[in-house]
């Protein structure tokens, strides 16, 4: 089990990094998170779940399922998640008090995991935050670690400053369980001169009993952020100016990790900043009338229009989808009721019932700047609430556009070479496999690969 001294510590790099680097040993290896926090999803067999997780399985090379994260939460306001369980949407639990939750979570936690360590020889378990929170009852951390007593090894993130500190303390005030299993330590994004790092190494192995696993550096790469919002190094520098309108509850933003290859990417905040975009894009919200008020507030609703109105590029994906169109109606309370941005004869009902599903579209032949899609075929998926109904402006199932404005309900169509060639004018090479290889090459140059092994019970590599 891989745990974090904080937050963004590295967990979920680590993670990926090893399923890659196993699997290269030839062990079949799965990913593991019982409670991941995030509104970026990936839809699989089941329902949905988090990003690191479906990216880690990939890692792994392993079909990604829902038992691989079987809780799920998605923030939808400051103090509110929604709570999805092996896949599917919980209503009443996303309903129910913060406190009152684990006894019912728990059993979906222990099951998935029951269930991903039969079917394969290692399970690689991430853990989330902390497992020295001693303010909140940890099922997460605490909890995985000893129902499947696990080896544990703790990550830190040293670019932070403070970190044998981070070691010590979290060692020190994890429970009498989760100490006994904490059996290493990681150093995660070190700049610098390794030599330097002594005597904090053997400090730390002396005072906890941890054994120095080694000392990941500041690593290039292009995993694309867990939360939030993903933007590397320019690669696009040169192509056209692509703005991502990134309002609070903006979801699944991490299917732009290839945009920045075919093009420079910039995140609008204020109607200043779409003054030098050629192309606008409205991602997914997880919270569309919030994110249209989001909008209003900074008189980004006005400039949308007229950016329209002038018959420049405006591409909105689910709910952003939703948001340009009329009206948004939803009689079972799921998000709220709202008027949209009016630009599209679109209309809105939300349903209880998520659709999450793969989904397939072929770009019709269409005028203006969109015209070099045409008889493209691309693959996404779809998370969604919202109900569309738009026949005036339908170009094909799951597509809608007028002039210089285009919709879809579908996810993960900007990963596409294909469709990024077409609007760009470049179509940037994959770049998962790529880092999934470059993680694992860092994990034989930087870790101590025969204490990993002698971890997992495999005998040291000849």
């Amino acid at each position: 089990m891989i745990v974090g001294c904080t937050s963004s510590a590295g967990k979920s790099l680590v993670v990926t990094a090893l399923a890659r680097w196993f699997a290269r040993q030839g062990v079949d290896v799965v990913p593991f998170k019982a409670q991941n926090m995030s509104n970026n999803a990936r839809v699989v067999p089941g329902g949905e779940i988090g990003v690191a997780q479906w990216l880690q399985a990939l890692a792994a090379r392993v079909p990604p399922t829902v038992a691989m994260n079987p809780v799920l939460l998605k923030p939808e306001a400051d103090t509110q998640s929604q709570v999805v369980v092996n896949g599917i949407v919980r209503h009443d639990l996303t309903a129910m008090p913060w406190r009152d939750r684990g006894e019912h979570l728990w059993p979906a936690m222990t099951g998935a995991f029951d269930s991903v360590k039969a079917a394969h020889e290692l399970v690689l378990i991430e853990g989330a935050g902390s497992p020295a929170e001693i303010n909140l009852q940890d099922l997460v951390n605490n909890g995985m670690m000893e129902y499947a007593d696990a080896a544990g090894l703790l990550v830190v993130d040293i670019d932070r400053g403070g970190s044998f500190a981070h070691l010590f303390g979290t060692w020190s005030l994890t429970q009498a369980s989760t100490r006994e299993r904490l059996a290493g330590f990681l150093l995660n994004k070190f700049r610098g001169d390794p030599s330097l790092l002594e005597p904090g190494p053997s400090m730390v192995r002396d005072m906890t009993g941890m054994q120095f696993g080694g000392n990941l550096p500041m690593l290039a790469h292009e995993l694309p952020d867990e939360e939030g919002a993903t933007t590397r190094a320019s690669h696009g520098a040169g192509g056209p100016v692509v703005g991502i309108v990134r309002y609070p509850f903006a979801s699944n933003l991490d299917e732009f990790h290839v945009l920045g290859h075919a093009a420079e990417v910039r995140w609008v905040l204020s109607p200043r900043d779409l003054e030098r975009c050629d192309l606008v894009i409205l991602p997914g919200s997880k919270h569309v009338s919030a994110d249209l008020g989001w909008l209003r507030d900074r008189a980004l609703d006005q400039a949308l229009v007229a950016r329209a109105g002038d018959q420049r590029s405006i591409i909105g994906i689910c709910g952003g989808c939703m948001m340009l169109g009329s009206d948004i109606i939803d009689h079972s309370s799921v998000e709220g009721s709202a008027h949209g941005l009016g630009i599209l004869p679109l209309r809105t009902t939300f349903d209880p019932i998520k659709v999450t599903r793969p989904a397939t579209v072929r770009f019709p032949s269409m005028p203006g700047p969109f015209s070099k899609l045409g008889g493209v075929l691309s693959s996404g998926y779809e998370i969604r609430n919202g109900r569309i109904s738009g026949e005036a402006c339908e170009l094909s199932p799951l597509l809608w556009g007028k002039g210089s404005v285009l919709s879809t309900t579908v996810h993960g169509l900007l990963e596409n070479p294909q469709v990024l060639g077409a609007l760009c004018g470049r179509e940037p090479e994959p770049v998962l496999e790529n880092t999934f290889e470059a993680l694992a090459d860092a994990v034989d140059e930087h870790l101590d690969t025969v204490f990993l092994r002698t971890l997992v019970g495999l005998a040291p590599s000849p």
